[in-house]
């Protein structure tokens, strides 16, 4: 049996075959590389439902491939949390995994903003939509900022298309120009009104994303929360900092949690099987940080209601 035709096999195992045992290591040891070096571009069909075409070089269309989700703690807290008739705010949308998820959790009443600067993402969520019949879904082609303009977004490495952002790197693979917003320019009052979740992934722009919303948040629902990416290596670069973030947040309200997003493959069929809820956040994060920002205060946010 040739590699190929093996990873094929295996991936089907890990996809579809009930429980998790021993895919952990088939996707450490094997598939994750192996598809990473010998890219498969097809057609999946997500957990959501949605059909989207992936090419496996890039680690999110890999994760999609091998599992049908991305990031699935962060899933599962946006299928427990969404209810029809609902919005939900996607600020760096990116190719659409959680707008797309969101879209069929909200329902027909419901609504999706999707917030996506670059063009290529743009059509790609475009297409997504489209052939899924997604019309609960607004693509908004910005930059969410604190002012109106225009900002260059860099692109290190083509493997990790996610990574797109407005903090150059040594090594430019792309570069493009955007244009910028604050999001509370971007929302209409309506759409506040009925938003159930924000969630902010904007490469190392988060802190600039906030203060554009600030506005807003006098107008959003008391059960609102918020998912906030922070990266304090790309934060620090700008002169911001996540502990900026979380103490202006804390100032309107909002406490925050730490939610666990592992990037490890082999992490991916236990996280699948028991999701964990967001846990009180102590300490600053240092490194890459998942954060949801409640109105609650607790020692955890819980699943399941």
């Amino acid at each position: 049996m040739s590699a190929s035709a093996l990873a094929r096999a295996l991936r089907a195992y890990v996809r579809h075959a009930p429980g998790s045992v021993g895919k952990a290591r088939l996707v450490g040891s094997f598939l994750d590389e192996h598809l990473r070096t010998h890219p498969v571009r097809t057609t999946v069909r997500l957990r959501s439902g949605d059909k989207v075409g992936v090419t496996t070089s890039d680690v999110i269309q890999r994760y999609q491939y091998l599992f049908g989700e991305w990031e699935p703690n962060l899933s599962a807290f946006l299928r427990d949390r969404l209810r029809p008739g609902d919005t939900f705010i996607d600020v760096g949308a990116h190719r659409g995994a959680f707008s797309l998820l969101a879209s069929h959790a909200v329902g027909p009443h419901g609504r999706v903003v999707t917030i996506e600067p670059s063009p290529q993402f743009h059509n790609d969520l475009t297409a997504a939509a489209t052939a899924n019949h997604r019309t609960n879904i607004r693509l908004v082609r910005s930059a969410a900022s604190d002012t109106h303009g225009a900002l260059t977004l860099y692109l290190e490495d083509p493997a990790n298309l996610g990574h797109t952002t407005a903090v150059r790197p040594r090594h430019v693979h792309t570069a493009f120009d955007v244009p910028t917003a604050p999001l509370v320019d971007l929302i209409s009052r309506p759409e506040l009104a009925t938003t159930r979740v924000i969630k902010i992934d904007v490469e190392g722009a988060e802190a600039a994303a906030i203060r554009g919303l600030l506005p807003a948040l006098a107008h959003l629902r008391d059960d609102a929360e918020l998912v906030v990416e922070v990266t304090p290596r790309l934060l620090a670069k700008q002169g911001e900092s996540a502990a900026d973030i979380i103490d202006t947040l804390r100032e309107h309200g909002f406490y925050a949690y730490t939610l666990t997003n592992d990037y490890d493959p082999a992490t991916y069929p236990r996280a699948m099987r028991q999701p964990q809820p967001p846990a009180r956040c102590n300490e600053t994060p240092k490194d890459m940080t998942d954060l949801v920002f409640s109105r609650t205060n607790a020692d955890g946010l819980t699943l399941g209601r």
